[in-house]
C-alpha cells in the first residue's frame, strides 16, 4: 500500500525522459518535476531514456498477430518497473513536430499489447494519469495557429490514452527555445513546472 501524506494516499510517478543532452533545458524540467512531486510525499521512478541506453526498435516478435509476441527482456525489465505506477509524465522536446524517435519508439514497445491493451482492444491502464512537458524551437503561438499543438496532443496524448484507458491531465508546452535563453527565461519554465505539480497533486 502507498503512505500517505496527511489525507492524501500518496502516488507512483514514471517519470519518462526523453533527450540525448542530460544538461537540456528538457532534462532540467524532468529534474523539477521530480523534485516538486518528491516535496508533496510522491514516488517518482525515472526513466532517462538516452541514459539507459533503451532501444527503441520494435522488432517482428513484438508484434501482435496469430501468435503471442515475445517481448524483450527490457520491455519486461520496464514493465514490472511501471505496472504499479498512478501518473505517467512525459519530458520530451518537439523535433519536426513529434516527440523523438526514441520515445515515441519506447512507447510502442512498453506501452502496447500486454501492457497498455489487451487481445480485445481492452484498457489495461484505466485509473492512470497521464501529464505530458514539451518544448519547442517554435514560437508555441506558431504551434497553435497551424494546429500542430492540437495534432500532437490528438495524434499522441489524446491517442495513447484512449487505447490504455489512461486520463489526460495536462500537457504543458514552452516554445521558442533557443540557444542562449536567459537563466530568468529558464526559472519561469522550472516554475511553471512546480506550480503544475502542485496542482495536480498538491
Amino acid at each position: 500500500m502507498l503512505p500517505t501524506v496527511g489525507d492524501k494516499q500518496a502516488m507512483k510517478h514514471a517519470l519518462i525522459v526523453a533527450h540525448p543532452n542530460p544538461d537540456s533545458l528538457t532534462c532540467a524540467v524532468a529534474r523539477a518535476y521530480a523534485d516538486a512531486a518528491r516535496a508533496l510525499g510522491e514516488t517518482v521512478v525515472e526513466r532517462d531514456l538516452y541514459r539507459m541506453g533503451f532501444d527503441p526498435r520494435l522488432p517482428a516478435d513484438e508484434i501482435p498477430g496469430p501468435h503471442t509476441p515475445t517481448f524483450g527482456d527490457d520491455v519486461l525489465r520496464e514493465r514490472a518497473m511501471l505496472a504499479d505506477a498512478d501518473v505517467f509524465a512525459f519530458v520530451y522536446p518537439l523535433w519536426l513536430n513529434a516527440p523523438p524517435a526514441m520515445l515515441k519508439g519506447y512507447v510502442e514497445r512498453v506501452f502496447g499489447f500486454g501492457f497498455g491493451y489487451g487481445r480485445a482492444m481492452d484498457s489495461l491502464l484505466a485509473g492512470r494519469k497521464l501529464i505530458s512537458f514539451t518544448t519547442s524551437g517554435a514560437p508555441e503561438h506558431w504551434l497553435r495557429d497551424t494546429g500542430a499543438l492540437d495534432a500532437l496532443r490528438t495524434l499522441f496524448d489524446a491517442h495513447l490514452a484512449g487505447v490504455t484507458g489512461m486520463s489526460i491531465l495536462d500537457h504543458v508546452h514552452h516554445g521558442g527555445i533557443a540557444p542562449g535563453i536567459t537563466e530568468e527565461a529558464v526559472g519561469d519554465i522550472l516554475e511553471d513546472v512546480r506550480a503544475a505539480v502542485k496542482r495536480h497533486f498538491g
